[in-house]
């Protein structure tokens, strides 16, 4: 038959393909016999795919080559390509075909698609990327180099695994196979090596997959362990709305797998870390704040406090900061009543309290906001939240900042909400008494983006407490952290500011912190300065 198609046939192929795509390898009579007349017909042969079929034959011959070099004709693992012995093809496809054929030795061929080597394996992944039982077994192949031993080839790998993804977009295990490499790739110490344009590919091919393949756990922990290893926010700019979306609807799920709420939390939390107002609405308009609180009240039901619980509290202290309309949702959506629910329940918690008191300070800055935490439940929280040594000084901190806040507005809220447990002049001396007790040298675990909030209590004059704890907060800030916090202070017209505080009559505490913070900044520039000189003095031009 194949002899009556060459003589039919003025102008032989070049590149001829009797593969079969299958679990099963098709099985040919006399397949020696065939697949020597085929290539014997055919000389000017430089592709044959044979790959799931037993043309290959079913045995291995050793061969010696002769002095001249070249080997005997005829002497080949493959007995039906003999006449190609020292005329190797270009290219030979050997995947799934019986007996292991890929697995011998001596095979004329310069690339042949097989398992038995990464090399044959991407040759593989080149040939048959849009044919999805073989990219199958390519991808699940492939993830066993990448974890059981090195990838010599990794550019080429990552080519391989990203189009087969892009092109079966919709067949799940090729989604969670290609993922499961691309995890041991960008985690790897390759990654360092890939500009931003290969970060992006591969970051929306991870959230295409996990948003088409959002109900299957295996996927979405191969996802966000992958994205893990992004610089988040900064690598994900381009694709924040999509992937803030899709970690909200992950960890939202009643019936989520712990560990993938816990990475999507993490995530989210990530997200929301170091970016500017308009991203931080845009997470709270997708419903973060009713999501993490939904995450946080599960777990007070079930009397657990984990990771995810806290993190939760830190992504909605990330959420609100600097944004009133978050800071009004946490409200609106019975926040408050979570926060003393935790509060009771974990007391001993220093990582659940410091999220919550930040969350909280965010609120307090809020002027509109204040009259909502002018209850008598809350502000006897408050205080006794002074004197709490949990997490260094940073419970007591974020307590008294929310106090001074409070305080801020005057007496008339107190007298308008009707407060009776706890008096104004009795918290604020207890606020001052805290803060006496504050080392200006402790080392802080916050991050201040402006110091306009604070800044604003300085000009409070009508309640010195609440100057006092901005004047500390500053001074500590320039004195532990002076490269990062003079600058900001100095942008923001601190400096000046602090000038006028100090002109006018005010405590003494007040006027001397006020003067460290001056002083620690006018060191800071003058330390700078001298950077500056002395990298002039390198300069050479012989």
């Amino acid at each position: 038959m194949f002899a009556m198609f060459v003589s039919k046939n003025k102008v032989l192929p070049r590149h001829l393909d009797l593969s079969r795509t299958g679990d099963n390898a098709i099985i040919y009579n006399n397949p020696n016999s065939l697949l020597k007349s085929i290539v014997t017909n055919l000389p000017d042969l430089v592709s044959l795919d044979i790959s799931g079929t037993n043309l290959a034959g079913g045995r291995a011959q050793e061969r010696h080559p002769k002095e001249n070099g070249f080997y005997d004709e005829g002497v080949t693992d493959i007995p039906g390509l003999a006449s190609r012995v020292n005329r190797p093809l270009e290219f030979l496809g050997l995947l799934n075909c019986a007996y292991d054929a890929c697995y011998r030795h001596h095979i004329p061929a310069k690339k042949i698609a097989g398992d038995a080597s990464e090399e044959q394996i991407l040759v593989a992944g080149q040939a048959y990327c849009s044919r999805e039982p073989m990219i199958q077994k390519v991808l699940n192949d492939l993830f066993q180099i990448f974890r059981f031993s090195t990838c010599n080839n990794t550019k080429l790998a990552l080519d391989v695994l990203m189009e087969a993804m892009r092109l079966h977009l919709k067949v799940k295990h090729i989604q969670v196979s290609g993922s499961a490499s691309l995890f041991y790739i960008v985690k790897g110490e390759h990654k360092d090596l890939f500009n931003m344009k290969m970060r992006r590919k591969i970051i929306k091919l991870l959230i295409d997959a996990m948003s088409l393949h959002s109900t299957d756990v295996t996927m979405l922990r191969n996802g966000c362990l992958t994205l893990i290893h992004f610089k988040i926010p900064d690598d994900v700019f381009f694709a924040y709305k999509r992937l803030a979306v899709l970690l909200l609807h992950i960890v939202g799920q009643d019936d989520q797998d712990e560990f993938v709420q816990r990475i999507g939390v993490y995530l989210l939390n990530s997200l929301a870390c170091q970016v500017d107002g308009m991203e931080k609405k845009l997470v709270g308009d997708h419903g973060a704040i009713s999501t993490m609180l939904q995450v946080i009240g599960k777990r007070l039901q079930r009397s657990v406090c984990d990771e995810v619980m806290e993190t939760a509290w830190s992504t909605m202290w990330n959420v609100t900061d600097e944004t009133p309309v978050n800071c009004a949702r946490f409200l609106q959506e019975k926040g408050m009543d979570l926060f003393l629910g935790c509060l009771r329940a974990f007391p001993q918690k220093p990582e659940l309290l410091r999220n919550m008191m930040g969350l909280l300070g965010n609120v307090a800055e809020v002027k509109e906001l204040r009259s909502h935490l002018m209850k008598d439940e809350y502000l006897i929280v408050f205080s006794q939240l002074l004197n709490s040594k949990s997490d260094g000084i940073e419970v007591s901190y974020n307590a008294a900042g929310i106090i001074s806040h409070i305080a801020s507005d005057g007496e008339e809220p107190w007298i308008m909400n009707n407060i009776t447990f706890v008096k104004r002049e009795d918290v604020l001396k207890q606020m001052v008494d805290a803060i006496e007790k504050w080392s200006l040298d402790t080392k802080r675990n916050i991050n201040y983006r402006s110091f306009k909030p604070i800044l604003r209590l300085l000009t409070v004059e009508h309640t010195p407490e609440a100057q006092y704890w901005a004047a500390w907060a500053l001074a500590n800030l320039t004195t532990v952290y002076p490269e990062k916090y003079c600058t900001l202070l100095k942008e923001e017209g601190g400096l000046a500011l602090l000038q006028t505080v100090m002109n006018q009559h005010i405590f003494h505490r007040i006027y001397d912190l006020a003067e460290i913070t001056i002083n620690n900044c006018l060191r800071y520039k003058e330390g700078a300065l001298e950077n500056i000189i002395d990298d002039d003095d390198a300069l050479d031009i012989t």
